[in-house]
């Protein structure tokens, strides 16, 4: 069995004068929220075995907050394709990167990590900023994902678990 975790980027900052989409930053919020997830994950004891993230620098910011804040041994791996990219590119990515890792975490961006979980399990969520849904897909091998019924075992929202 395979287990998907697609979490959204943190909360962006619109207001640091980026020249572009590709660079803006995360805001103190989204900070806060990406090491608090990575914390969390630890504490399920559901952290994946490889990180795959989108250049973007919100989503390559969350990704590496998480995985540091929350100590997991997880490799990341950075990837152009997935900004800005459909749900069959992203099952692309993830059958060129995965591997032999059996859980394997995405970082990216809406509107395609919403569509990917209705895609692989038929449920819609919302994929709030820092959100992490896991899904668990029935087959064995990434390169074959798209096709794989999965099913969405959990949703965490950052909210849930801040700190006051």
């Amino acid at each position: 069995m395979l287990t998907l975790m697609v979490m959204r980027h943190a909360k962006s900052d619109w207001d640091t004068g980026s020249p572009d989409d590709h660079g803006r930053p995360l805001s103190t919020r989204g900070v806060a929220s990406a090491e608090r997830m990575g914390q969390v994950l630890r504490d399920l004891e559901i952290t994946p075995e490889l990180v795959i993230s989108s250049t973007a620098k919100r989503a390559r910011a969350t990704a590496e907050l998480a995985r540091v804040t929350g100590g997991w041994s997880a490799r990341l791996i950075l990837s152009d394709e997935l900004y800005g990219a459909s749900v069959a590119e992203t099952l692309g990515v993830l059958g060129t990167h995965a591997g032999s890792h059996s859980r394997v975490m995405i970082v990216g961006h809406q509107p395609t990590w919403s569509m990917l979980v209705h895609h692989l399990t038929g449920a819609r969520c919302a994929m709030r900023t820092a959100t992490v849904a896991d899904i668990e897909l029935a087959g064995q091998d990434w390169s074959n994902v798209g096709g794989a019924s999965g099913t969405l075992t959990t949703l965490l929202q950052p909210r849930t678990f801040m700190r006051g």
